[in-house]
Parts: structure tokens; C-alpha cells; sequence
């Protein structure tokens, strides 16, 4: 039985619901990831930012954190013109922020 919120209209909602949500993955490529994706998140839906998750994937390097600790000033301009993401600067320096934090942990 799906929840209520599931868009049934939306294939990529219902194979996140059924397949992810509520599902234990302690892998940290995709702990990572669901950090990042996330992040964004904020102020938006999750749809929307699950929407946009294959545009994220090729953007961030496949959520390679030992690259994504390393985007300098270049990579971050790139990724605000970057129509295929969500284009906030502030969470995509929070992003970078929070990859460092999390490869210390």
C-alpha cells in the first residue's frame, strides 16, 4: 500500500516510494547523496528536487564526495548556471560545506 503523498502520476516518486523511502541503506555513496538532494530540498518539494535527482548525479560527479570536497570557485559557477539542477548558490556552497563535515565523520 503506498502513502497517501505518493504521486501515482509521477514514475520516478513511485519507484523512489516503493523501492527507497523507508528503506534502511547505510551505503555512504547514497547517504551522501540523500544529503545533498536533501540540502536542496529546502523550500521546495521533493518531488521537485527528486525530479532533477539524474541532473544532480551528472553535476555533482556521481556524488563523489573526494570531488566534491574539492569544488572551487570555477565548479561552483558552473553549477549555478547549471539549468538542470537547482540553481541557489548558497546551498550549493552549503552542499560542498556539508560533503567536507561529512567525509571527516
Amino acid at each position: 500500500m503506498r502513502c497517501k503523498w505518493c504521486n501515482l502520476n509521477n514514475d520516478l516518486y513511485v519507484l523512489y516510494h516503493d523501492e527507497e523511502w523507508g528503506s534502511l541503506n547505510t551505503d555512504d555513496k547514497y547517504l551522501f547523496e540523500m544529503l545533498v538532494l536533501e540540502s536542496f530540498q529546502a523550500g521546495l518539494s521533493w518531488e521537485c528536487v527528486l525530479n532533477k535527482r539524474k541532473d544532480f548525479k551528472i553535476a555533482y560527479d556521481d556524488f563523489n564526495i573526494d570531488k566534491v570536497i574539492n569544488y572551487d570557485d570555477d565548479k561552483i559557477k558552473k553549477l549555478c548556471m547549471n539549468e538542470k539542477i537547482i540553481r541557489n548558490k548558497l546551498k550549493i556552497k552549503a552542499s560542498i560545506s556539508n560533503a567536507k563535515i561529512f567525509k571527516s565523520i
